[in-house]
């Protein structure tokens, strides 16, 4: 059977127009996915953002505009040259870390939002380490990320996003420059061993005089603790004679013999003694034996006694003398 031509042509251009409404009321369903959110333009102006979700948007009418990433996101910062304030070249880079808070004033406000971060961070690395010298730089690697935080941070409010962190990674001098600061650095270490070696020996010379001192002080202290003992034994022993004294002179003041016997014959030992005792050279007359030696003693006695007595005494007996060598 044939077929209209026109009535076939009719129904071609139905289908494609039905496929032609499916994709148009396909096209207006958006899925916006979790950290992304997406801006709408009615006839190219900003209506309204998208959250994360499923959406659908008038036909014809409505496009989405951006699609914006509401992620913590980080931007590499390129090396560049930096004069410090003491006119020494460093090269430095670093890392900026930022998120997307207001997505219409983040596509909206500013064209190109990550080369315009890029550029204002570089910018202001210039104009923070350019007004410190090299050592503050070297050292204060903290307060120059601190500061570059706050000054960026600031700059891009107005562009909905918060600049969470900014760091310097790398500050190269240059190689002449390391080689100085090595041999500073090298001088310096030296300077303060030799200061430290010094303040040991001089901490050493005051111990070693302290210990002198105290050892002199010990010794003056033993020898007055010794000079009070030999004081206190010879106070000790002159009473123990005196007392000694006293009782003898009693006894020979009482007429007893045996008591002077005894002190004369102790005072002729002792005298002996002495000499047998003493370095020089001598000759001693004395006694050979004890019986002379006992005689001798006996006789004194007596001339003592017959002294108190007051009888006139006989002639002593004569002793045989020798003479003794010298010791």
């Amino acid at each position: 059977m044939d077929l209209n031509p026109f009535t076939d042509g009719f129904e071609i251009i139905g289908i494609l127009l039905i496929m032609l409404a499916v994709a148009a009321l396909w096209s207006t369903v958006k899925v916006v996915p979790q950290g992304m959110n997406y801006t709408v333009e009615n006839f190219g102006r900003y209506t309204r953002t998208l959250q994360p979700g499923l959406h659908i948007l008038v036909p014809v009418m409505e496009r989405v505009g951006t699609r914006m990433n509401m992620k913590e996101q980080v931007l590499d910062i390129p090396s560049q040259d930096v004069i410090t304030r003491d006119n020494a070249m460093v090269r430095v880079n670093g890392v900026t870390f930022f998120q997307v808070l207001n997505a219409a004033r983040a596509a909206y406000e500013v064209d190109q939002l990550e080369p315009s971060i890029i550029n204002l961070t570089m910018t202001n690395v210039r104009t923070v380490m350019g007004s410190m010298d090299l050592d503050e730089l070297l050292s204060n690697r903290d307060q120059i990320n601190a500061q570059l935080l706050h000054v960026v941070d600031q700059a891009t409010e107005a562009w909905g996003i918060k600049v969470t962190r900014i760091e310097i990674k790398d500050i190269d001098p240059p190689r002449d420059l390391v080689d100085s600061m090595a041999r500073q650095m090298k001088a310096e270490r030296e300077k303060r061993a030799q200061i430290l070696e010094s303040e040991g020996l001089r901490q050493a010379a005051i111990l070693r005089a302290e210990g002198e001192k105290q050892a002199v002080v010990l010794e003056a202290e033993g020898r007055r603790e010794a000079a009070f003992k030999d004081a206190e034994a010879r106070e000790r022993a002159a009473a123990a004679e005196a007392k000694a004294t006293q009782l003898v002179s009693d006894a020979i003041a009482a007429g007893n013999v045996q008591a002077i016997n005894y002190f004369v014959a102790n005072n002729y030992v002792k005298a002996l003694e002495s000499l047998a005792k003493a370095p020089n050279q001598k000759v001693i007359m004395m006694p050979l034996d004890a019986s002379s030696v006992i005689g001798s003693v006996a006789g004194l006695a007596q001339i003592t006694q017959e002294a108190f007595s007051g009888t006139k005494p006989p002639s002593a007996p004569t002793a045989s003398r020798g003479s003794v060598p010298r010791a």
